[in-house]
């Protein structure tokens, strides 16, 4: 039996915490011992706003032991085996180090650090302590973008020749202290929600030899609000975009979407539909596993701490390899799309 602790229980944490119940219904190995968050509000168990559609029921709180100081919660919790980290970026390099000193594996929510010199401390303090870190970026574990990733390896339908990744929905407006409209603490969209593609290209692609970005700020002392990327590969001839787009407000909800040119065909999806289309045939919706990226990703983890196996599909110098595309991002924006070389 795994034991752990969940550390920040705001809109994503509580997504976790979700799932946490549903390990304990399903018989997986694992206890949730204990909850910390400096918001004592948060600890109450009142459902929180967010845009991603988790954590939005209230929840029973006194099934954990509940803690306001992570330093009161490490002295006190034994045989801890890992610490799932829920924070804003800001945090995550220096609660991450802090939990691996401790003697606890550590899974991270996205991204993984606000600079690639955060990442090296988290991949250091990793080695020296052998526990396993990994970054919870979860579109390299959602059904619908595994299956562009499965025909990208195969070469069923060819190389890939243009991409075209989409996200975007309302301000985030919920976030502690306005933490995410921060550009100090959150460097933005890029970073927040469209690090999430960016990701996803690194993990389809590999990382890319230069960047051109365009940017632009809505909100006052936000990062970029608005974003669109070329990624730009010596070696391999495709056109690849991703843009990003937190200023739709109104009704208009969340969209993520994608559309994939293969030599033979074409991937696309959006809201979670699917469509394969074959040069030489008819087009079809290829079967999808029914499970979330969210659960399958802490799955994958609690898993590799089991059977001390590697966490290859999300390793950690590949997730610090995003981090370094987002910062190129920033400054080719800063430069007003001018190419960046990483």
């Amino acid at each position: 039996m795994l034991n752990c602790v969940l550390i920040g229980v705001g809109a994503m944490g509580r997504g976790h915490l979700e799932n946490y119940i549903k390990f304990s219904k399903e018989g997986f190995p694992v206890k949730l011992k204990a909850i910390c968050d400096i918001d004592e509000n948060k600890l109450k168990g009142i459902a929180e706003a967010g845009n991603m559609g988790v954590g939005t029921s209230d929840m029973d709180m006194s099934l954990y032991n509940l803690y306001t100081s992570i330093d009161e919660m490490l002295k006190k919790e034994k045989s801890i085996d890992f610490a799932d980290i829920v924070l804003p970026t800001f945090l995550h390099a220096e609660v991450s180090i802090k939990c691996m000193k401790a003697g606890l594996h550590v899974l991270c929510e996205k991204p993984m650090a606000l600079s690639t010199d955060e990442c090296l401390k988290m991949i250091e303090t990793s080695c020296k302590t052998r526990k396993k870190l990994m970054i919870a970026q979860c579109l390299r574990f959602w059904p619908e973008y595994e299956i562009l990733k499965q025909y990208t390896v195969s070469g069923e339908f060819g190389k890939i020749t243009g991409g075209y990744f989409f996200r975007g929905g309302g301000t985030p407006k919920w976030s502690w202290n306005n933490w995410l409209l921060t550009k100090e603490l959150s460097r933005g969209c890029i970073f927040d929600q469209h690090i999430h593609d960016t990701d996803f290209i690194n993990y389809l692609l590999g990382k890319p030899e230069r960047v051109s970005t365009s940017g632009k700020n809505v909100f006052k002392g936000s990062g970029y609000d608005i974003v669109s990327t070329n990624y730009l590969y010596d070696s391999y001839d495709a056109v690849i975009n991703a843009q990003d787009d937190w200023t739709l407000n109104g009704d208009y909800g969340f969209l993520s979407l994608y559309r994939v040119n293969f030599e033979k065909g074409t991937l696309t999806c959006e809201s979670g539909k699917v469509t394969v289309y074959p040069h030489d045939g008819k087009k079809f919706e290829p079967p999808l596993a029914a499970y979330s990226g969210y659960t399958k990703e802490m799955e994958y983890f609690m898993n590799a701490i089991i059977n001390n196996t590697d966490t290859d599909i999300a390793s950690i110098e590949s997730t610090m390899d995003t981090i370094a595309i987002a910062e190129s991002e920033i400054i080719s924006a800063n430069l007003r799309g001018a190419p960046v070389t990483l």
